[in-house]
């Protein structure tokens, strides 16, 4: 261990640092009377060490002898993460506050979860994969079962940690195959043991499992059914949270395996990636059509955004990791705006998740409604809005790739899943007369659902850099 090191890794000690100065101040002083300071000092942590993380050296090199990873496609997701994080926890306070469920406990948990995450992006070995994976599933198994006087909450934690332990033990059986044929844990030692182009039946058996565990991070099918049940039993601001910096998170750990692990022998992994993105793009898109409950449809939502980020990673190109990693960020952008307006849907002061709910909103919340149009049209993706090109994108370098048929299926899932978005807008301006739901919406959920529309709009002029950083991204990745 260098100061190199220490420096490179600094994001993540502070961050570390912070997390257990916060859980003993929240211990000693005052318990929940200090929530809310915490809640904003961790927004303020998560956005200053963007910054940080933004501003550091482009050279990629490794940390802690290759336990780690330095490139400028960790540093795109890391950012990418802190920003969720940062904007779930900001719209989220509110509705905490207004449900008695803003406890200190809350933000340490979001921090400690956003470690894990850091570590997964950054992993240049098995070990260090599995360790940022476990801290983050664990907080998020809290967070699930964060509402304690909720049968639903408590039922979505305990299905999320059975169903998690599965996953990690996939992982883990799979992991323990590939350090017995390759003889290493590191990433790149892993690549140096495959020879011309092809995966010995050990190797390809290990990889096989561990791309079933990371698929259940993901919530890919067939590996999704913890989702609708927690996305809808998991309180509204911690189902803002799972449905953006862990998808992004699992994602960019999944790139980064198949990339530098197995990066040599795109032909066995990219069939395996090809079959989840298909499953997942008809399964969400089918299954959301009965949905009811919002919440649970924007989890048969998740389920098919992500085939449509796999579809990229299928392709096994630097052009499909860019297209990827630009429609995670897209798709965090989305989901940030479309959550912001979920927690504000209340009336009587009561929250409110029904699809019905939203009959004829445009009357009496014109601008919110029009909002949440554009985000719906986006993830749909009719064109001219971002989401259409961040579709477009991963369809592009599928057919780039060879994957016409890919391709194909991804057009063809869309049309289906454009049907819910487009109900939603049918309700708000063509719905029958229902009583209206409550006008106080809050400042941040205010903003930040006006940002995430406006970006979905004038992203098709300028997308802020973020495709050049994508692109960076995935140059540091694929070699």
């Amino acid at each position: 261990m260098t100061s190199l090191d220490l420096t490179i890794a600094l994001p993540e000690i502070l961050l570390a640092i912070y997390a257990m100065a916060a859980l003993m101040f929240g211990a000693f002083f005052g318990k929940d009377r200090v929530a809310g300071m915490l809640l904003w000092m961790t927004v303020a942590v998560f956005l200053l060490l963007a910054v940080m993380v933004g501003a550091l050296a482009p050279e990629p090199r490794p940390v802690f002898g290759g336990l780690m990873v330095d490139d400028a496609f960790a540093r795109f997701a890391k950012v990418a993460i802190l920003v969720a994080g940062a904007a779930v926890l900001a719209m989220g306070q509110d509705y905490m506050s207004r449900q008695d469920l803003l406890r200190f406990e809350y933000p340490v948990l979001v921090a400690l979860a956003t470690i894990g995450m850091m570590i997964m992006v950054s992993a240049g070995d098995l070990i260090t994969l599995y360790l940022g994976l476990e801290l983050q599933s664990l907080s998020l198994y809290v967070l699930a079962a964060f509402r304690r006087d909720s049968a639903r909450s408590t039922e979505a934690g305990l299905k999320y940690f059975m169903l998690g332990a599965l996953a990690s033990g996939l992982l883990l059986y799979g992991a323990s195959l590939v350090y017995g044929y390759s003889g290493t844990t590191r990433l790149d030692g892993i690549a140096s043991t495959i020879q011309d182009g092809q995966l010995s039946i050990g190797l390809l058996m290990g990889l096989a499992f561990m791309l079933a565990g990371l698929a259940f991070k993901v919530s890919a099918v067939p590996f999704h059914m913890w989702t609708p049940d927690v996305y809808e039993g998991a309180p509204t601001p911690v189902t803002a949270f799972f449905a953006t910096a862990p998808k992004l998170a699992a994602m960019a750990l999944l790139a980064r395996l198949v990339h530098d692990g197995f990066g040599a022998a795109p032909g066995d992994w990219a069939q395996i990636l090809a079959f989840l993105a298909v499953a997942s793009m008809f399964v969400g898109a089918i299954a959301a059509i009965g949905q009811r409950n919002i919440k649970r449809l924007m989890a048969y939502s998740s389920i098919t955004h992500m085939g449509f980020a796999l579809v990229g990673l299928a392709a096994g190109t630097q052009a499909g990791v860019q297209a990827t990693m630009l429609y995670m960020a897209i798709y965090l952008t989305m989901s940030v705006g479309v959550f912001a307006f979920i927690l504000a849907m209340r009336r009587d002061g009561r929250p409110v998740t029904q699809i019905e709910d939203l009959h004829m909103l445009s009357t009496t919340q014109p601008l919110h409604a029009l909002a949440l149009l554009v985000l719906m049209f986006s993830l749909a993706g009719v064109p001219p809005l971002v989401g259409f090109w961040a579709k477009f994108s991963v369809l592009a370098a599928a057919v780039g790739a060879g994957l016409v048929w890919l391709a194909v299926a991804g057009v063809i899932a869309s049309v289906i899943g454009a049907f819910y978005y487009l109900r939603i807008v049918y309700y708000m301006y063509f719905g029958e007369e229902r009583e209206a739901l409550d006008g106080d919406v809050g400042t941040v959920q205010r903003v930040l659902l006006g940002i995430s529309a406006a970006a979905m709009v004038l992203g098709v002029f300028n997308l802020f850099g973020v495709d050049g950083a994508a692109a960076l991204a995935a140059q540091a990745l694929v070699r």
